[in-house]
C-alpha cells in the first residue's frame, strides 16, 4: 500500500479546511493509499510565498516520508505556474506522485505531466483575468465618484467615549453603539490623546501670558 500525504489550503479564516480533508481522505481510500500525514494552511492567500503547511510538506517529502501527494485542486498547491511546476519537478525528482482531485489528474505518466502544464497555465491566466476585472471595476467606481473600501462608522464618538469613561463596560459600550470592542478602545484612546494635546496647548498659552 502506497503511503500518501494530503495538503489543504483555504484563503480566509472563515473557510474550513476540513471540507477538503474529508474529500482527500475519501480519495485516498478509494485508491488504496494509506494517509500518513496531513498538512494544512488556514487563512493563507495563494499569492504568499511562505506557507507553514506547504513548507512542512516539502520538508517531509525530501525525507521520503510518503510516495504520493493528494490535493483538492491545482490552485491549492502553488502561488503561480512557475512555482507549481517547480513543486511538481521536485516531486518527480523524489519519485513522488502528485494527484489533484478536482482535475482528476496525476503525474504517474507523461500525459499527466503535459496536462498539468497546460492546466496550470490556464489557471494562472484565469486568475489574472479575474484580477484585471476587479481592477477595472474599481477604476470605474472611482470615476463614478464612489468611495472604495470600508465605509466610516456612523457613531456618536463623544457619547461613546463618555459612556465608557463613566464606567460602562467594554462589551456593553460596543453593543450599545454597534461597534467592535477594538473600535471602542480605539475611539477612547484617540479622545484621550486629543484631550491631552489640548490641555498641553492651553498650558503653553498660559505660560506665555505669564512670561509676558
Amino acid at each position: 500500500m502506497k503511503k500518501c500525504a494530503v495538503y489543504a489550503r483555504v484563503s480566509t479564516l472563515e473557510q474550513h479546511v476540513e471540507t477538503q480533508l474529508y474529500d482527500l481522505r475519501q480519495l485516498a481510500q478509494n485508491r488504496g493509499f494509506e494517509v500518513v500525514a496531513e498538512y494544512t494552511d488556514h487563512g493563507v492567500s495563494g499569492a504568499k510565498a511562505r506557507r507553514p503547511g506547504l513548507d512542512a510538506l516539502m520538508t517531509d517529502a525530501r525525507k521520503r516520508k510518503f510516495s504520493v501527494v493528494l490535493v483538492a485542486a491545482f490552485d491549492r498547491m502553488a502561488r503561480s505556474t512557475k512555482h507549481f511546476l517547480q513543486v511538481i519537478d521536485e516531486f518527480d525528482s523524489l519519485g513522488i506522485e502528485f494527484v489533484s482531485r478536482r482535475e482528476n489528474v496525476d503525474t504517474s505518466g507523461p500525459m499527466g505531466r503535459l496536462f498539468l502544464t497546460l492546466i496550470g497555465s490556464i489557471a494562472e491566466l484565469e486568475s489574472e483575468l479575474i484580477r484585471e476585472r476587479i481592477r477595472a471595476g474599481m477604476r470605474r467606481r472611482r470615476l463614478e465618484g464612489y468611495r472604495l473600501g470600508r465605509q466610516p462608522l456612523d457613531v456618536d464618538h463623544e457619547n461613546l467615549v463618555g459612556d465608557r469613561l463613566n464606567g460602562m463596560s467594554l462589551t456593553q459600550t460596543a453593543l450599545k453603539y454597534g461597534v467592535s470592542r477594538a473600535s471602542v478602545i480605539r475611539f477612547v484612546r484617540e479622545a484621550q490623546r486629543a484631550n491631552n494635546c489640548a490641555e498641553f496647548t492651553l498650558a503653553e498659552r498660559e505660560a506665555a501670558v505669564c512670561v509676558a
